[in-house]
């Protein structure tokens, strides 16, 4: 069977059943996979077909644009690992997009909300995980949609921990828990974490022995030690019929623009067995980055006690060099309460 024949039975049989792949072919004349393949390749770069899925995986369906539709409805996965050398996160999305059918017929809002998130995240990926390979896999099934970035560099704990010049995961944890922060301030505004872990229903991330946990729909968060791993893993899902709008989480914590001149800030004092705030330094290590917000509410939900210089640091100190933010306690008990209006009454 020459060329020619083999052009002519691809193209036959996929007008008779829809859809085809290049193993039916091979079976059918005898020739090896990659001889056939070369004629299915000529047929897409032709304009003649289009390739749907990956791989061994992969079909073919004529270039129309109601056959390609129908050819990717029942692909609701996507799993693959990129070399980290000149990936960029839009094309991989726009991959996702072309090769399967997980945002067909997703509602705009939901769809703006997954482009932001998912480019946001494989971007840190990119340019600070130090990974050569980044996995990326994102899933629809339930009536959720669900992405994962995972990487095999220094992991996000410990960039903060080394940027940061910080001596533990969990005091790296609570710097990020403090939001818009970046480890890279001259080329990144750190909005991706800030803003997509808000906009999600559940966002995780997984580095070094800590998985950190938010979930939105209650409004909660937590932080248990796992199994060490190598490098981050963040997931990002929410439900396919969400009414959120990304513009709604940007009007929260923005003035006019997409930078960063959000006006209320909530940091959580978490620190993993640490239930005690007492030194000027662990004041102002929570306090980095804040004073660009107008309004600082500090959690101090399990926290059973705060020392004077802690309190001094806050209260009096940071707070007279910027008397335009207003700082408010939330969840004190009467000891911590205490403290704070001694460290007040200095003012």
């Amino acid at each position: 069977m020459c060329g020619m024949n083999i052009r002519n039975l691809i193209l036959k049989k996929i007008k008779g059943q829809g859809e085809i792949t290049v193993s039916e072919i091979t079976k059918e004349t005898g020739f090896s996979r990659a001889y056939v393949f070369r004629f299915f390749q000529e047929l897409v770069e032709s304009g003649k077909l289009v390739k749907i899925g990956h791989a061994n995986r992969s079909r073919y369906v004529l270039a129309v644009s109601k056959f390609i539709k129908k050819a990717k409805i029942p692909i609701r996965s996507f799993s693959r690992i990129f070399e980290n050398k000149n990936l960029q996160e839009d094309r991989v999305f726009n991959l996702i997009k072309s090769e399967t059918g997980i945002l067909d017929g997703i509602k705009d809002n939901v769809a703006h909300i997954l482009e932001y998130a998912f480019t946001e995240m494989l971007n840190n990926a990119i340019e600070h995980s130090g990974s050569s390979k980044i996995k990326v896999i994102m899933k629809r099934d339930d009536k959720t949609v669900r992405f994962d970035v995972v990487d095999w560099g220094v992991g996000i704990f410990e960039k903060i921990i080394h940027s940061r010049h910080l001596s533990s995961v969990d005091e790296a944890i609570q710097d990020l828990l403090k939001g818009k922060q970046t480890t890279d301030p001259e080329t990144h505004s750190g909005e991706g974490i800030f803003f997509t872990r808000r906009i999600a229903d559940t966002f995780s991330i997984r580095s070094s022995a800590k998985k950190l946990f938010f979930n939105n729909i209650i409004n909660d968060f937590t932080v248990v030690t796992i199994k060490p791993v190598f490098g981050t893993r963040v997931m990002f899902s929410m439900v396919e019929d969400s009414k959120k709008e990304l513009r709604d989480i940007f009007n929260q914590y923005t003035e006019g623009s997409f930078e960063f001149g959000a006006t209320e800030m909530t940091v959580r004092l978490y620190e993993k067995g640490m239930s005690t705030f007492i030194s000027r330094s662990q004041a102002r290590r929570i306090l980095y980055g804040l004073d660009k917000f107008k309004k600082i509410i500090l959690d101090f939900d399990k926290v059973k006690a705060i020392g004077q210089g802690f309190a001094d640091e806050i209260f009096r100190v940071w707070q007279a060099n910027h008397s335009d933010i207003k700082i408010i306690s939330k969840n004190t008990n009467q000891d911590i309460d205490f403290m704070i209006e001694r460290g007040k009454q200095e003012n």
